[in-house]
């Protein structure tokens, strides 16, 4: 099969796999690790990684009660909840995973794992709104633009900041594996929520660019904040970059609620115009999965699935 056609049955596949109704179907979620793959459902978590020996490792945990409470259901206020959980969730996937690579049998958690969460927030906050916001601001200054316009300049700044990040790390010859794994996660997802077999042949056939991706979720919050930054008037570089955190949760709300809804509606042909930055930026963050790759994937979402089915009845 030609690479034309290879990309046009990659399309095929990927509206056929379109998330169906919220109520028909679990929005499942994952993260890639090192050499392994974490899937997230309502009630438990499981992680399968791939060990020096060789062999598939598996590791559950039962969620917080969080994901079942009522806070999870209410629109706007559950991605506050839930994106904050799933960073230390992540987090916590992420330190598994090295410590079996490391051959090492513990575990950050409390206090450390809080002093690791805050340095990455803070680390991603300063890169990617502070230093937008205080380049434009000074552009903004030393060109006497209009501030909707030095508004829309932060903004492209802040996506040229993410692309060009998303770039450099990826010629990190681990993070290029753990985009493979990213890549086995979504093909894994796809798949399910098509109702194909679980297979590593099966589940190849499918894309490996998901609606619900977090990088989907950057660049919306990117997009978001150009138009919400544009309608806030000039003001100084100080009361600028406090602005800009403060309005961090509200971009992450939206752009949560607007990748549940473009997920639900994807079959729609402008919805599936609007995602298409979106997908095409995956292309940055995932990369084919190889067998072992996509083995370890599904074996993550079976033991996942079998726990979440076992605590339902």
């Amino acid at each position: 099969m030609s690479k034309n056609a290879k990309n046009r049955e990659s399309k095929r596949r990927l509206r056929r796999a379109a998330t169906k109704p919220e109520q028909k179907i679990p929005l499942y979620g994952g993260q890639a690790v090192l050499e392994g793959v974490m899937m997230r459902g309502r009630r438990y978590m499981a992680l399968a990684m791939r060990a020096p020996n060789g062999k598939i490792v598996l590791h559950s945990e039962k969620l917080g009660p969080i994901y079942q409470s009522q806070v999870a259901r209410i629109p706007f206020l559950r991605g506050l909840v839930l994106l904050w959980d799933a960073l230390a969730l992540g987090t916590r996937a992420l330190t598994i995973s090295a410590n079996i690579q490391s051959g090492e049998d513990q575990k950050i958690e409390g206090a450390p794992l809080a002093i690791t969460l805050v340095f990455s927030l803070v680390f991603a906050i300063g890169l990617f709104f502070l230093a937008p916001a205080g380049i434009s601001h000074f552009i903004e200054g030393w060109l006497g633009l209009p501030s909707i316009w030095g508004s829309i300049l932060e903004g492209f700044i802040r996506l040229g900041v993410l692309i060009g990040y998303l770039i450099l790390v990826g010629r990190v010859e681990e993070i290029r594996r753990v985009f493979g794994y990213h890549g086995a996660e979504h093909k894994t997802i796809h798949a399910f929520e098509s109702a194909a077999k679980l297979t590593s042949r099966e589940v190849d056939k499918f894309p490996r660019q998901h609606p619900r991706c977090g990088t989907a979720f950057l660049l919306t919050v990117v997009v978001f904040s150009i138009l919400l930054f544009a309608l806030i008037g000039p003001m100084p570089l100080l009361p600028r970059l406090v602005l800009r955190i403060l309005l961090i949760p509200i971009l992450a709300s939206l752009a949560y609620e607007y990748l549940r809804w473009s997920a639900a509606h994807f079959n729609n042909p402008i919805v599936r115009i609007l995602v298409s930055p979106n997908l095409a930026l995956q292309d940055l963050t995932t990369r084919p999965p190889d067998k072992g790759m996509l083995e370890v994937g599904i074996a993550a979402f079976k033991q996942m699935k079998r726990l979440e089915e076992k605590a339902e009845n």
